[in-house]
């Protein structure tokens, strides 16, 4: 079906974003994937080529444009380049609007104009070893010293925890508080007694850096406090919707990629004298993910439209999240099945987009927190 939420400016953008990859980003994947790590000049051509901080006023660096359309672009493309491990989605989409709404003048100024040139990477540390999904786990505490604040904690699961120049971080600034008594605390690299751990060894998407923080009694300035005190739970909630749809956009996009990569292959690959396409079975399997992705795609781009207008809520949200990313972790499986043996080479696309898409179920929320969001706005 005609994609209608696209105009022609999206569809340039499509075209830069494109050349972007092709120039800056898969000549040298292979071997970010092998150093579990990308370039520090991925980020400054990133910022160069104008794909870092689009909805940033223009004031700070920033593109000064927040129609999310453009955010569906980039999430698409690189979803379809196989190169999750530059983590321009995570910058913008979840950490932009932490600094554009919570940030006071002084702190905008400080840090936007990196964070639109590339030159301050971004992460946000809320995960713990005891605690993800339930922020009343969160053991990572601040004590008031008056002018500043003392840190003390780990957080573990942190992309772009290496690279990170400036990290939110999740902690506790009123023990009785609960979720309720936390605050965003910004800690910049080189602040003593902040150190990170290991670059942790995942299954898929090797080339993110992802890492454990752990934060000695750093003494983090009281203007480094992001939004309200103990305001934590409110931010963290405000911008969760905006998360989820970065992830279902990208389960969505992966899903409809390896339906096309596959059904090539089954077009080519022959069996028994035959193509594999000429087999019902393998017909009927792709005529069911084909109609899977169609009838989600739908509905991701009814969400799309209504996020860029300001109309989502958080329990279509979730419903994206959960959904799309089910249907790619599925199409994935059924497409590794097709390709056979071959499906099992790394050097086949399909390959790595099931182990780099694995985790799409689980960050941002898992599928079970997603159903509970849904099922308590129905039940009560």
């Amino acid at each position: 079906m005609q994609r209608r939420i696209f105009d022609a400016d999206h569809e340039a953008f499509r075209e830069t974003v494109r050349t972007f990859l092709t120039k800056e980003v898969l000549p040298h994947y292979d071997q970010w994937e092998k150093d579990g790590i990308v370039s520090r000049e991925a980020w400054r051509a990133a910022g160069r080529q104008g794909l870092l901080g689009l909805a940033v006023p223009e004031e700070y660096g920033g593109g000064g444009n927040p129609d999310f359309r453009y955010a569906a672009v980039i999430a698409e493309e690189f979803t379809r380049a196989g190169a999750p491990g530059l983590a321009i989605g995570l910058h913008n989409d979840i950490i932009g609007p932490y600094l554009t709404s919570l940030a006071t003048e002084e702190q905008r100024r400080r840090w936007l104009p990196g964070f639109c040139s590339g030159e301050t990477i971004t992460a946000i540390a809320m995960t713990e070893p005891g605690a993800g999904s339930d922020l009343q786990g969160i053991r990572t505490s601040a004590e008031d010293r008056g002018d500043h604040w003392v840190l003390n904690g780990s957080k573990t699961f942190i992309s772009n925890g290496i690279l990170a120049d400036l990290v939110i971080v999740v902690a506790k600034t009123t023990p009785e508080g609960g979720a309720h008594g936390l605050s965003l605390l910004v800690v910049e690299r080189g602040m003593s007694g902040f150190e990170r751990g290991r670059n942790l060894d995942k299954i898929g998407q090797k080339a993110q850096d992802t890492a454990e923080l752990f934060f000695h009694d750093v003494r983090v300035p009281k203007e480094n406090l992001l939004g309200e005190l103990n305001g934590a739970f409110v931010h963290l909630m405000t911008n969760l919707a905006q998360e989820r749809m970065g992830i279902a956009m990208a389960g969505i996009a992966a899903a409809e990629h390896l339906l096309e990569i596959t059904t090539r292959y089954v077009k080519e690959r022959e069996a028994f004298g035959r193509p594999l396409s000429k087999l019902q079975h393998i017909r009927f399997e792709i005529a069911e993910m084909a109609t899977e992705c169609a009838v989600t795609r739908t509905f991701l781009d009814r969400c799309i439209a209504d996020h860029a207008n300001g109309e989502l809520d958080h329990v279509h949200a979730s419903m994206a999240k959960w959904w799309a990313t089910e249907l790619q972790k599925r199409v994935a499986d059924r497409c590794l099945q097709l390709h056979g043996g071959y499906g099992y080479m790394t050097e086949y696309r399909v390959a790595r987009a099931f182990t780099d898409g694995r985790i799409q179920t689980i960050y941002g929320g898992t599928t079970e927190i997603m159903k509970e969001i849904i099922g308590r706005s129905l039940l009560g």
